[in-house]
């Protein structure tokens, strides 16, 4: 009896301690607040795959509690954290093709997006990716527009000689192809800046031309529509080691939550943009759209601004471009 009891303690433990080498609880920083879309894209994840019961659990640290929001992908790429959601062109300097996901004019609305993220293009950043140990789970782009203090902004000729805020290098180097003035700074520095008269127009995401107030100080706001420039991919990322580590079911919960998100990511980047075009309107803003003819004004700008400094800079670039491009 006392062998048999020995040998039944030993086969549970055996049994625990394999349980035990299957759970696992994954930590996700991100640089958001709890409202914002990106974090409720990670609640998604982590929810979806704490009821699937997998022994997985996520733990989500936002606002820049773990990492400071430029040093995430590095600490990803290492082991050091297992998930991020952030704006890939961040990781822009590590590998200078993700660049070209905050490049004015490659996104035309939220369709084409979804399009681009099923495309030959992001198969390739993906291996780039995979290089560093990295993986996509969630796919996202955000949109933006331009406000104008005094008239509207949709045309190249509308910046010139106007001291205008940029989101992003390559859209700095767009609008000082169209002649105007760059000021650089945050989103959260445009209201001051407009209200001081340092700032005349500036570029920024739909979200922020609404949590910043804006309307507050522009007579024009081009909102993201049919045709936008401002397209930000900010995907929702895992070390490809550790879930190459996860068991077969806890990989396939993943995927499962992650689509779910994906979807809802989607939804939600479209509701911001109409929600802005919401507010601004009913705070006495004219809205003016811009049209094709405006948004292929701008592309010839930025094929001889920003697209040829990409491609003096960047290994591959001009196929990787291409491949952007080719994108209906």
């Amino acid at each position: 009896m006392k062998y048999l009891a020995t040998t039944a303690i030993a086969a549970l433990t055996a049994a625990s301690l394999a349980s035990a080498a299957q759970s696992a609880e994954l930590r996700l920083s991100h640089q958001w607040s709890n409202s914002d879309v990106r974090h409720q894209v990670a609640q998604i994840v982590a929810d979806e795959v704490a009821a699937a019961d997998v022994d997985l659990d996520i733990r989500i640290f936002g606002s820049q509690s773990l990492f400071k929001a430029r040093e995430q992908y590095t600490p990803l790429s290492r082991g050091q954290l297992d998930m991020t959601v952030l704006p890939l062109s961040y990781a822009g300097g590590q590998q200078p093709a993700y660049n070209l996901t905050l490049m004015p004019g490659l996104v035309t609305n939220h369709d084409h997006a979804a399009r681009l993220v099923e495309s030959p293009f992001m198969d390739s950043l993906e291996e780039i990716m995979a290089g560093d140990d990295v993986m996509v789970l969630v796919h996202g782009y955000l949109a933006g527009g331009f406000a104008g203090k005094e008239g509207c902004i949709t045309a190249p000729d509308d910046v010139q000689g106007k001291q205008t805020r940029a989101a992003g290098k390559a859209f700095e180097q767009m609008l000082a192809g169209a002649g105007a003035s760059i000021a650089s700074m945050s989103s959260a520095e445009i209201y001051n800046a407009m209200q001081t008269g340092v700032l005349d127009a500036a570029n920024t995401s739909s979200s922020s031309f609404v949590s910043y107030r804006i309307y507050e100080q522009v007579a024009c706001y081009t909102p993201p529509g049919d045709y936008a420039l401002w397209f930000m991919y900010q995907p929702l990322l895992m070390n490809k080691s550790t879930f190459d580590g996860l068991t077969e079911e806890q990989q396939a919960a993943l995927m499962a939550a992650s689509e779910k998100a994906q979807a809802f990511y989607l939804e939600e980047a479209k509701k911001e943009d109409a929600e802005s075009r919401t507010v601004f309107a009913d705070n006495g803003v004219e809205i003016d759209d811009m049209t094709a003819e405006e948004f292929a004004a701008w592309q010839d700008i930025a094929a001889e601004t920003s697209y040829k400094a990409f491609v003096e800079e960047t290994p591959n670039g001009q196929e990787l471009l291409d491949m952007a491009l080719s994108v209906e």
